[in-house]
């Protein structure tokens, strides 16, 4: 996909977000293994409705786990209940 298209999917996932969960687009939200909070929102956009499908795709929250509540936060926010995978 361009980059045009992909940066059109996060913003538009980014206008479902409260704003508490916008701050800090391009910080670490996995320390761990340096995941941006950018990149796991566009790996949600794309699809990626459970944790495992976001570590799948991005490596976040295969550290310690410190991540992983922020992480269900984004999922909860951006995807609607009935396009929710069970875990």
């Amino acid at each position: 996909m361009p980059f045009k298209e992909q940066t059109a999917e996060v913003i538009d996932a980014l206008d479902d977000l409260p704003p508490i969960l916008k701050k800090d687009l391009d910080r670490n939200l996995c320390t761990c293994n340096e995941v941006l909070r950018r990149d796991i929102i566009h790996a949600i956009a794309n699809g990626a409705t459970t944790v495992e499908e976001v570590k799948i795709e991005t490596y976040a929250t295969m550290g310690i786990g410190c991540c992983t509540q922020d992480v269900e936060r984004l999922i909860e926010s951006l995807c609607p209940p009935e396009n929710k995978m069970p875990d």
